[in-house]
């Protein structure tokens, strides 16, 4: 028996073709656009790229989803208010309309407006700057949840913003705890070899970190004693003691964990080459050739001995960022839509 069907546009369903419709197979009516997919999350923007005459690709590292890359059109016209909160450092709330290739942004709300802050002052806009082209480094693939890498750099640019600490330090700690995330967190307190906790003489950035005396090869950095306490107290979050540390010894911490972290990132970060670092050639060149004393090693042994090197995911927060908290340094949310 063949039926058919005075209204409507039949999708071929199994009860059609069991009865043989003749519609079966027939195109949906006009005005059925099927399943139209929204969804919200919250992000931080990384960095934005020109597309057409007026519209941007905006790169977000969102709270749930991951990297992402979406579409905001419009945002490059002179009269837009909607492209200020789709600028890098900003933590902005997203509605987003699902889409074969670039998701389409369809509303932003701004939480934290860091970039305010850290735009006016050059060595922390840098040191943000490096932070971002990093966390985007670190989360290759797109669309894969990156819910601790999103926490710290949350909290790394809320600490940047508040300005107090340096920062300098503050990027070294928000470098090594995202190595740490990424599982490639130095061996700060033992030697990356024997596991020894006795004096550490050298620090190998293809061996993993820290080497004792009968472990260290030839060519091996012979960083001081101090300065292995000061990339432990940043990957702890001991800013007491960071904070008190020598320049010579934080300049020869940043070139450590610069060199370590793109080594294993097999890549260059090309912000790096831009952040300041506060002492002229001659006191880093002198830095990096420093040699491990006896008396400096007595002085810091008990604080390199102290188990438990490796960052938790309770010690990735700086300062207890709240993601519920509808307003940051930047006081009230506001909210925009195309």
């Amino acid at each position: 028996m063949i039926s058919s069907r005075s209204a409507g546009a039949c999708r071929g369903c199994e009860e059609c073709v069991r009865i043989g419709c003749s519609r079966a197979g027939a195109r949906p009516d006009v005005g059925d656009n099927g399943r139209v997919t929204l969804y919200r999350d919250e992000g931080v923007v990384l960095r934005t790229q020109k597309l057409g005459e007026a519209d941007r690709i905006v790169t977000v590292l969102t709270r749930r989803t991951g990297r992402i890359r979406a579409a905001a059109k419009g945002v490059r016209k002179t009269k837009s208010r909607f492209g200020a909160r789709l600028e890098p450092f900003t933590h902005v709330d997203l509605q987003l309309y699902e889409r074969r290739s670039l998701d389409l942004i369809t509303q932003a709300e701004t939480l934290r407006p860091y970039g305010q802050r850290l735009v006016v002052d050059y060595p922390r806009y840098t040191a943000g700057t490096a932070m971002l082209e990093t966390a985007e480094k670190l989360t290759a693939g797109e669309r894969e949840p990156a819910l601790r890498q999103f926490l710290l750099l949350v909290g790394g640019l809320r600490t940047l913003a508040d300005g107090s600490h340096d920062p300098r330090l503050v990027l070294d700690a928000f470098l090594l705890r995202s190595l740490s995330v990424a599982g490639w967190a130095p061996a700060l307190d033992e030697c990356s070899r024997c596991g020894d906790r006795g004096q550490l003489r050298g620090f190998s950035i293809a061996g993993g970190g820290a080497m004792c005396s009968r472990c260290r090869q030839p060519g091996t950095a012979t960083p001081a004693p101090p300065t292995f306490a000061l990339m432990l107290a940043l990957l702890r979050g001991e800013w007491d003691y960071a904070d008190d540390s020598e320049q010579r010894h934080r300049v020869e911490c940043s070139g450590l964990v610069a060199a370590y972290l793109q080594w294993h990132l097999e890549h260059g970060i090309r912000s790096l080459r831009h952040v300041e670092r506060d002492g002229g050639t001659r006191e880093r060149r002198g830095a990096a050739g420093a040699t491990a004393g006896d008396a400096a090693g007595d002085a810091v042994g008990g604080r390199l001995a102290a188990p438990g090197a490796a960052a938790g995911a309770g010690d990735l927060d700086f300062d207890g960022y709240e993601p519920d908290d509808p307003a940051g340094p930047g006081g009230a949310s506001d909210r925009e839509t195309v």
